[in-house]
């Protein structure tokens, strides 16, 4: 398969194993796989799953952005395997209680190589957590957006374009947020692990730290359309995301925080976290 391939999945049966879906349920929007060329150190080619619209080849309408993160332990498929990515996106589109949109789901892990890439092998969380070192991240925009606005009809514009994550995948999206002011008009962080102590390398020092200063600059001239912090009751995340939400208080950044009955997991948590945040973009001021 070239760089460039899609492959594209009508019903796309190894998506569905172990997944939490009613028994018999089948997707109403295009499962595609985008196989990648990498331009940091690491593997080759990575992979992402794209999930467009029922009707997206049935018409020539341009279409928002939802760039959705996995956390530690996780890969491109853990929304579709454990969060109802397909049921949830599928009836807020039908009633048409949000925007139908193109929705990404990249792996954001780093490896080391392709051998320790080996198609997007489980990580577990100590090992996801230790390497944390910005490599990834700094190639985002440039691997994976501008990939799928190549590829797909997209808006490609700030006000059309969210990205959101779960854990250490809301600390990524806090921070793409932040060092790409003019990329992402909305940023969503799920109990976002906010911890990060990956090895120092320069993509590191590059991507994450002065958290503060880069949301003065986020939060200029022109601020995002939509910010928005989950955490559960009984989230262990829950402490350092209320600290992030009386800071951004504080200074006057609008944003939204919510507290949702559930822990750091996915049921009373990240599900519906999502299921909210879906509804919120890419729609007009009221």
């Amino acid at each position: 398969m070239s760089s460039c391939g899609i492959v594209r999945f009508r019903n796309a049966p190894a998506y569905y194993a172990g997944s939490p879906y009613k028994k018999g349920y089948q997707q109403k929007g295009i499962v595609e796989e985008i196989i990648y060329d990498c331009s940091v150190p690491g593997p080759t080619q990575r992979r992402m799953i794209v999930y467009l619209p029922h009707d997206y080849y049935q018409n020539s309408r341009r279409y928002p952005v939802f760039y959705l993160l996995h956390g530690a332990r996780g890969y491109e498929t853990s929304w579709i395997r454990k969060g109802r990515l397909y049921e949830s996106t599928d009836s807020l589109f039908a009633t048409d209680l949000a925007v139908p949109c193109i929705v990404v789901m990249p792996n954001v892990n780093q490896y080391n190589d392709d051998e320790d890439f080996e198609n997007s092998r489980f990580k577990d969380a100590f090992e996801s957590i230790f390497e944390v070192d910005g490599t990834v991240e700094s190639a985002f925009v440039r691997d994976v957006v501008k990939r799928v606005d190549s590829l797909y009809r997209t808006i490609p514009d700030k006000e059309h374009r969210a990205i959101a994550g779960l854990s250490i995948g809301g600390y990524q999206s806090i921070y793409f947020g932040a060092n790409y002011p003019d990329m992402f008009g909305y940023i969503g962080a799920f109990s976002p692990y906010m911890w990060s102590i990956g090895k120092a390398t320069p993509y590191r020092r590059e991507f994450y730290g002065n958290l503060h200063k880069r949301m003065k600059l986020q939060y200029g001239n022109n601020p995002p359309e939509g910010y928005y912090l989950y955490a559960g009751k009984w989230d262990i995340m829950r402490p350092s995301t209320l600290k992030l939400h009386y800071y951004m208080t504080r200074k006057g950044y609008p944003h939204e925080y919510f507290r949702y009955p559930g822990s750091h997991d996915w049921k009373n948590g990240w599900i519906e976290e999502y299921q909210d945040m879906l509804q919120r973009v890419f729609k007009p001021a009221k």
